[in-house]
């Protein structure tokens, strides 16, 4: 059985000027794995995410999908030296990223959004990336919608349309930034159907989020985050249940009320 884990975080540091984020952040995610991150706003949660996808560079510190660095290379001699920005979007292909914001394109159908990016970026035939685009529309339950543009869909909608976006490209992995905080309680549950599906499949997931109760009945692993690094991970059965740090045991007491 091939150990390797699909995503590992290792020694992350990022400082912004004087103030530091994330103080050497470590952890694995194995494939097929849902790992959700919880924390009070500030924790470096979305910092963290995103210098798992590059978009922040990490100030110490690497990424490593599939136990390919991120960010160097090395030569025969073993000798590091920086990927080029073209090598890191050719890895960063494999990581979908779903946003708060949907940041759909307006003037382009839900199917047309889903296969620009297939076609872009992959260089995908227009036909071979519309039958991936109408997959990945049934998969988020959108496939009656495939015609419709981003003004006449919900928020709900326009955000499960953004994951078949993310799921065309066919990634390795899915990462989740926070993608129901801009939705009111009824379009946030059509969207946490979708990605308990989602990993029902099998996909592997980094979840960002203040859903307790999703991250507590889907994740295989939880982190909580405070002031930069991870305070506290294992099974939801335990941070949820037995906490062991008295950060975590406060954080959950205001979403569950189980200060003990």
């Amino acid at each position: 059985m091939d150990d390797m884990p699909a995503i590992r975080a290792s020694g992350i540091r990022k400082r912004f000027g004087d103030l530091e984020v994330l103080k050497g952040v470590s952890f694995d995610v194995h494939r097929g794995s849902v790992v959700s991150m919880i924390g009070a706003s500030g924790s470096g949660k979305s910092t963290l995410l995103r210098c798992i996808n590059r978009l922040e560079v990490p100030t110490k510190g690497e990424v490593y999908l599939d136990g390919v660095p991120m960010g160097f290379v090395e030569d025969g001699a073993g000798r590091r030296k920086p990927r080029s920005l073209a090598e890191i979007n050719r890895l960063r292909r494999d990581l979908g990223m779903v946003f708060q914001q949907f940041n759909l394109w307006p003037h382009m159908t839900a199917l047309g959004n889903v296969i620009e990016a297939p076609m872009r970026v992959r260089g995908l035939p227009r036909a071979e990336a519309v039958a991936l685009g109408e997959a990945a529309l049934e998969q988020v339950r959108l496939a009656g919608k495939r015609d419709a543009y981003p003004a006449h869909l919900s928020g709900g909608q326009q955000q499960r349309v953004a994951i078949a976006r993310a799921l065309a490209m066919q990634p390795k992995a899915m990462l989740f930034d926070e993608a129901t905080s801009s939705l009111d309680p009824e379009l946030t549950e059509e969207v946490l159907v979708v990605m308990r599906e989602l990993a029902q499949r099998g996909t592997t997931m980094i979840v960002v989020t203040h859903e307790m109760r999703f991250a507590r009945e889907v994740s295989d692993e939880v982190m909580f985050l405070h002031d930069g690094v991870i305070e506290e991970s294992g099974p939801p059965e335990q941070v949820f249940g037995a906490p062991r740090s008295e950060r975590c045991r406060q954080f959950l007491s205001k979403f569950l009320g189980q200060a003990r």
